[in-house]
């Protein structure tokens, strides 16, 4: 608010701000002004919406800020038309965030300025000159509110123009009437399905997942207190309880490969060009995405250095150095990192940020053997990541040609899917470098072959190198999470279980009170004793419908609660938050029993996922049963030929036949997931009989073909 009334102040613009509590809907915002005694005894309040308009894929499109009475209806058609602008959408919390640094629920008019107005278009609704009671905008935040008059809105407006840039004052009431309506002879449009939660707390989710998924998968993060913005777009702060996740992950996963004899070290995150570009297979994958640092305060650097998007380059120099014979391998390193990738695509959360978690391991040996082993030992310990700590099933297998690591021999994965998009998503990966980086050409990694009894003849090191990243958590909110919030696995909640005082009102005794709340700080130390991660909330400011809400959206996988009733029974009631069942607990043995009821909320959380993600591996050997079973959200899994030339065209074919989707997913065409290691769940291919249904000629596997993020 500082900065708000600095920069109204210094226009001598006479405001009066007033503190609320946080609001996230109109009805809420007006609710929270209307019982303050600050606010004016009447009021109208101003709305700011955001579109962005469709343009050419290498265009930077520029938001459309539209000012405009909360009362008004907005035809963004229209708007477009009179503004020659195609399509303009509703813009994602990723472009609020990058132009205004803000949320949708503080977004406001004061938040353009001389640096921001330049790069939108700015339209205010011409009638609100002619308002005269004051105007309500949000103050940068969702809790404070500034109210001025018309005129002083205006005023700030139009002290932003340029010469080059103005403000369009358009009469949006008469734009509506005058939209080309619809011809008659088209029938009327399917009424589309609100995402909103009618009667939904303020503070839970809002959004139905099934219906607004990227708006719901947002909202859980924040709600959940998982992340938050930060003010370098596509680059999020990991709060504690979704870091904890990560720590959970780590822990597990560098016990398992330290007993594989990998050992940790740590390589610095700067690469020069010279050798970022050595290996130019490789590098050709990544160049689009590289950040490069070209000036150190006002001198440019006479050699541009990259940040590290992976570190082959930048580690590989140092293997050809320590490795000076076969007695020196194998080398097992792995790096637990933050690596950056520019990507120009709409960031997501967890799912494709410019910097993120890691971890990469870079191991050499001796024969190509060897190798091999090692890259099905490590996807293995990804698949238990998944499928053990995270409840999320996942495919193993291996990428096809096209889609394999850059200058690598093979890459295996295991492959996730997110039902309510029916979208697969890649989950990690563990690749056979082969040779490639050990050549004379790129690094130069040799030893002398300890099979020669000359010691003449020289050998090229076999690598591999294997990472899974901070996405794990994002695959896990989607596939779990549902309308009341994120749905926690018990192996990596960093809560496992609250209790919650029951029964307690203004009229319960100080004594009763006492006990309950005792009772529930006992049951706690109980369950911590025996190794279970628990917190008794008793927050004497909230109420337990609140702190329900709060839990759940939370995610905590099981909640006891503890009332007058429960005291004199001697008991808890569980209730589960993966499926909402309830069920009374006895305080006898109570640790043995929440322990195997965390195991079964665990085991059960897997098992409907499975069966989800099964019932959507869809047997296809027609072409044109492709298109139609990739809209009803599955996985196509076809007896493909492996050539590049016809996964090229299942892609490219199957997007123009496409149902358009979501603006912000990346692309409505199939591509290959991977070829499963297990081809037994479907009908034997018979070699030379069974065809490729894309192109005709003879399959080799059956394939996973699907949108995908």
């Amino acid at each position: 608010m500082d900065s708000v009334t600095k920069s109204l102040h210094s226009l001598s613009l006479n405001s009066t701000l007033v503190n609320h509590s946080n609001t996230n809907s109109p009805a809420a915002w007006r609710d929270a002004l209307t019982a303050s005694s600050e606010s004016p005894s009447s009021f109208e309040l101003i709305k700011t919406l955001v579109y962005k308009p469709k343009t050419a894929k290498t265009a930077t499109p520029v938001p459309v800020v539209v000012i405009a009475r909360e009362s008004a209806s907005v035809n963004s058609g229209a708007i477009g038309k009179k503004l020659n602008l195609k399509e303009l959408r509703l813009a994602s919390e990723d472009l609020l965030k990058e132009f205004f640094c803000l949320d949708k629920d503080s977004l406001s008019p004061l938040a353009l300025n001389e640096t921001n107005f330049s790069k939108v278009t700015t339209v205010v609704d011409a009638s609100i000159a002619t308002l005269s009671t004051p105007l309500g905008l949000h103050a940068l935040s969702s809790s404070s509110t500034a109210f001025l008059s018309s005129s002083d809105l205006l005023q700030y407006l139009r002290h932003l123009e340029t010469e080059e840039v103005k403000l369009h004052e358009l009469d949006l009431q008469n734009l509506e009437t005058a939209a080309p309506a619809a011809a008659s002879s088209k029938a009327p449009p399917k009424e589309k399905e609100t995402a909103k939660i009618e009667g939904a707390p303020q503070i839970a989710i809002g959004v139905k997942k099934e219906v607004d998924f990227p708006t719901w998968y947002t909202n859980v993060l924040l709600k959940a207190d998982m992340l938050d913005y930060y003010n370098v777009s596509g680059c999020y702060i990991l709060k504690p309880w979704s870091f904890s996740i990560w720590e959970a992950i780590q822990r597990w996963f560098d016990a398992e490969i330290k007993e594989l004899g990998v050992q940790n070290s740590y390589f610095p995150m700067f690469v020069s060009s010279k050798v970022l570009e050595r290996e130019k297979d490789h590098i050709e994958g990544f160049s689009p995405e590289v950040a490069w640092v070209t000036k150190a305060g006002n001198s440019d650097l006479e050699e541009p250095i990259a940040i590290r998007p992976t570190s082959e380059t930048v580690m590989y120099p140092y293997y050809a150095k320590w490795i000076q014979s076969h007695r020196d391998l194998p080398l097992k390193l792995n790096q637990w990192n933050s690596v950056v990738r520019w990507e120009f695509k709409n960031p997501q959360p967890f799912l494709r940020t410019r910097e993120f978690l890691w971890q990469e391991g870079h191991t050499a040996h001796l024969t190509k053997e060897e190798a091999d082993v090692e890259v099905r030992q490590i996807l293995e310990l990804y698949r238990r990541i998944y499928e053990e700590l995270l409840a999320v099933p996942v495919i193993p297998g291996i990428k096809s040609e096209k889609e394999k690591f850059a200058g690598g021999l093979y890459t295996t994965t295991v492959e996730g899917f997110i039902p309510t998009t029916g979208r697969g998503i890649q989950g990690a990966t563990s690749h056979c470098l082969g040779q490639n980086f050990s050549r004379p050409e790129m690094f130069n990694i040799v030893v002398e072959d300890p099979t020669d009894p000359t010691n003449q003849r020289k050998t090229y090191v076999w690598q591999n190198s294997w990472g899974l990243s901070t996405r794990v958590i994002g695959v896990m909110v989607m596939v779990h999470g549902d309308n009341q919030g994120l749905v926690l696995p018990p192996r990596v909640a960093s809560i496992q279980v609250v209790i919650v005082p029951c029964g307690i009102t203004v009229n319960t005794s100080d004594e009763i009170r006492s006990k309950i709340e005792g009772a529930c700080d006992d049951l706690a130390k109980t369950l911590k004793k025996a190794g279970l991660r628990v917190k008794a909330d008793l927050r004497d400011d909230k109420t337990p419908g609140y702190k329900f809400n709060d839990w759940e959206q939370k995610g905590v996988p099981l909640r006891l609660e503890i009332g007058p009733n429960d005291l004199a029974k001697q008991q808890t009631l569980a209730v589960r938050r993966d499926s909402g069942l309830k069920s009374p607990v006895a305080l006898e043995n109570i640790s043995s029993t929440v322990s195997e009821l965390l195991d079964t909320i665990q085991s059960d959380m897997l098992k409907r996922a499975q069966e989800t993600y099964q019932s959507r591996l869809q047997e296809v050997t027609k072409w044109e049963d492709v298109v139609p079973t990739l809209d009803g959200k599955n996985v196509v899994v076809l007896p493909w030929c492996e050539r590049e030339a016809c996964e090229d065209d299942i892609k490219e074919r199957s997007a123009k036949a496409s149902e358009p989707t979501d603006e912000r997913a990346p692309s409505a065409g199939a591509k290959s997931l991977c070829i499963p290691f297990d081809q037994s769940r479907w009908t034997p291919i018979e070699p030379g009989k069974t065809k490729c249904p894309a192109c005709g000629n003879d399959a080799k596997r059956w394939t996973m073909f699907g949108r995908s993020y």
